[in-house]
């Protein structure tokens, strides 16, 4: 049985990377005097290093190399640091908006008693942000709220689910997650979570072996979908 919705959030609750993080990314550099500029095909190459500080330190091995070795990772928690205001800052002007379908599904979730829960390697800074600039992903929504401070191991390692699930109190085959990458995917699925997609201009073109469904987004579908996509996925693995 269906107990609880499990959601990623860059990406897969609200539209965050490309006119957010990346924004705000670019903000920070040049408030550090730093000359550089992530436009949108660079980020998305970007994208396949999971989290913020460790997408700096790649870059910097990669573009930046005359930077000296010992001097990197200040650099790198500096600029990460700046960047999370910046994120904020867009945040609260009201420009980071919730994927199509994502507020009236939450609402369909929580008016038929499924418990939700949060599962992102983002801090929960900038979280309690989105929370709070956004009526319908009210922190009191949800029952579990797992970032970064509380997995070390970003996605695709499946800390954070298994963080989330032990909070819960849940069989992974009880919940269902939400994910836009094949990062997250593989995160969830190593936790034994059953998983749909909704993929964005960053990942549509990525493989995603093992997900229920791959869609564009969650509008039109409703509970009952998601109910049978979860029970077709249980009778398979029965079968297996």
């Amino acid at each position: 049985m269906l107990r609880a919705l499990i959601f990623d959030v860059d990406g897969t609750l609200a539209d965050t990377e490309r006119d957010g993080h990346r924004v705000a990314f670019n903000r920070a550099f040049a408030e550090a005097g730093w000359p550089w500029h992530w436009d949108v095909a660079r980020y998305g190459e970007l994208l396949a290093v999971a989290g913020g500080r460790e997408r700096i330190l790649h870059f910097i091995a990669s573009d930046a190399t005359e930077i000296p070795l010992r001097g990197r990772e200040r650099l790198a928690r500096d600029l990460h640091a700046r960047k999370g205001r910046h994120y904020r800052r867009l945040v609260d002007s009201g420009r980071i908006r919730l994927r199509p379908g994502t507020a009236r599904l939450l609402q369909e979730a929580r008016a038929a008693a499924l418990r939700l829960a949060i599962a992102t390697t983002t801090s929960r800074a900038n979280v309690e942000a989105l929370l709070a600039r956004t009526p319908s992903l009210s922190a009191g929504a949800f029952q579990v709220i797992a970032t970064g401070e509380d997995a070390r191991q970003k996605k695709p390692h499946p800390e954070v689910y298994q963080y989330v699930l032990d909070r819960l109190g849940l069989d992974p085959q009880e919940c269902l997650a939400f994910e836009d990458s094949a990062l997250g995917l593989r995160a969830a699925r190593t936790a034994g979570v059953p998983t749909v997609v909704t993929v964005n201009e960053y990942t549509r073109a990525q493989d995603f072996p093992g997900a229920l469904v791959v869609l564009d987004n969650l509008k039109g579908v409703r509970l009952a979908q998601l109910r049978t996509w979860h029970a077709s996925r249980r009778v398979a693995k029965a079968q297996e």
